[in-house]
């Protein structure tokens, strides 16, 4: 009778979502070649955000195709609507990947809202969340080079793809030859250090405590001080190269990174009758499950 008991509370353990006051999520890059669709799927399956921040780039309609849309890619939107139908608040703020989004600012359906940006109250101190692609000036002046360098990044991570394979038949560790790259060119670096002062220094003018974006793929938590005062710098990363987003419960901030979650690595994907549905069949699943009322 014990030994059932301490089997039921082991697979309760193991069953239980944990329960987020705030998760921020950017740059997933749906449809893409680099996006990890299953491991984001895998994690969101292991939590219960209450406020769920989707900070552009989500799905990538720069580069989207019909010849590549896993059912994976798929299931990670069916999954994001179904938090709505279980009280999830969502909101949807575009980058420039998905920045056709943008002419929908201020709609509204339910806990489902898109905007621009968000400001939002924690515990008495104010948030201020963006994908962060207006500090980009590659992509105010020269949109079509931003667009070939997309292009050239999905292609490296590709290649990372292959050559992870190689070095695990080996016997040696992963590396990111996107990272190497970032890390050696002294401009990549100089830009990321500008794009974090910039955000840092507009969110201090304006009051805030903290300054949330995306878009450079660098997770991040850090104090900023100039001298008009100080701010919190938060990064979400990405769900391409770090696998990571932030969380915010019991008035703490903390990057969430896949690579240490042992319990979603372990997470197994359920594979109901729906999951072999195709495509064009899951989409009309999710509309019919997004438009029903909250049961």
């Amino acid at each position: 009778m014990n030994d059932d008991l301490c089997t039921n509370n082991l697979r309760l353990a193991k069953t239980r979502k944990r329960e987020v006051e705030l998760v921020v999520i950017s740059d997933v890059h749906l449809g893409t070649y680099g996006c990890h669709a299953e491991e984001l799927l895998r994690y969101m399956k292991t939590i219960k955000p209450k406020r769920l921040i989707l900070n552009g780039d989500i799905i990538d309609m720069w580069q989207f195709s019909k010849r590549y849309w896993p059912k994976s890619h798929m299931q990670v939107i069916k999954h994001i609507t179904g938090l709505l139908a279980k009280g999830t608040k969502i909101v949807y703020l575009p980058g420039n990947h998905d920045e056709m989004l943008r002419k929908f600012a201020g709609f509204r359906l339910g806990s489902f809202q898109i905007e621009n940006k968000k400001v939002l109250s924690l515990q008495g101190k104010t948030a201020w969340v963006f994908h962060g692609d207006v500090f980009d000036v590659t992509m105010q002046h020269s949109k079509w080079l931003a667009k070939l360098g997309a292009i050239g990044y999905d292609l490296l991570i590709l290649i990372n793809r292959f050559v992870n394979f190689i070095l695990k038949l080996l016997g040696k560790g992963k590396i990111s030859l996107s990272k190497r790259v970032k890390d050696s060119v002294k401009q990549a670096i100089k830009f990321i250090n500008d794009f974090e002062k910039t955000a840092a220094e507009i969110a201090i003018e304006n009051g805030y405590d903290f300054v949330v974006c995306g878009h450079i793929h660098q997770p991040e938590i850090k104090k900023i001080v100039t001298d008009k005062g100080e701010v919190t710098y938060l990064n979400s990363g990405d769900w391409v190269e770090n696998l990571t987003a932030l969380e915010y419960n019991l008035g703490a901030w903390r990057i969430y990174r896949y690579a240490e979650d042992a319990k979603a690595q372990a997470m197994k994907i359920s594979r109901d009758p729906k999951s072999n549905l195709d495509n064009d069949e899951i989409f009309k699943d999710l509309v019919s499950e997004f438009l029903s009322p909250k049961k």
